[in-house]
């Protein structure tokens, strides 16, 4: 049984590798600095100024992965920041995928220190917000926190959207959320050795 499962394995491997999506500086990698846009990525929301952290604005956490990662807020006025990109393929309906990332909360952020909740959407177009693929409680841990998301897409999607959110009708709040260490999409495993 375990031979079997192993040339199982092995003969969808292939397939798995080139059944994925890759996310384009997926560690949010740059020179840190304070309203900046991390290569790879564009601004969604209209007045969005993400940071590159470390250093800039107090905050000081490690990263999770690499050298950097990005930093959302929300600000008292009712406008909050949301990143996205292309994906590198189309993810397609009724198939299952899944992916991670890491998210901690800084207590230091000039003033913008209150949790937040971060949700991820995925898209036909740019910055659309067609379907909510994650939407997490309030991160309120400094910790960096694995995050699993599974789901299947009910149109095809071509776009992801990260948010910084605290909810819906009321952005009036100061808060933060970071980010780091998106992992490449990939098709559910459980899903492909069911077929």
């Amino acid at each position: 049984m375990k031979w079997f499962s192993f040339v199982a394995l092995f003969a969808i491997l292939p397939f798995l590798l080139t059944a994925q999506a890759y996310i384009k500086n997926a560690s949010f990698e740059g020179k840190a600095q304070d309203a900046t846009v991390p290569a790879g990525w564009f601004p969604c929301e209209a007045g969005t100024t993400p940071d590159i952290l470390p250093g800039p604005w107090g905050v000081y956490e490690e990263a999770a992965e690499g050298d950097t990662y990005v930093g959302l807020i929300t600000r008292e006025d009712g406008t909050w920041e949301s990143i996205g990109q292309r994906l590198s393929a189309t993810l397609n309906p009724k198939e299952c995928y899944t992916f991670t990332l890491d998210i901690a909360h800084s207590r230091t952020y000039a003033g913008y220190n209150n949790p937040l909740r971060l949700r991820i959407w995925g898209g036909t177009a740019k910055c659309e917000k067609g379907q909510l693929l994650l939407e997490t409680g309030f991160i309120r841990e400094q910790e960096w926190e694995a995050h699993e998301v599974q789901f299947v897409p009910k149109k095809p999607i071509n776009y992801i959207l990260i948010e910084a959110f605290y909810k819906d009708g009321r952005f009036s709040y100061r808060g933060n959320i970071l980010i780091d260490n998106f992992s490449p999409i990939k098709k559910c495993v459980r899903a492909e050795l069911a077929k």
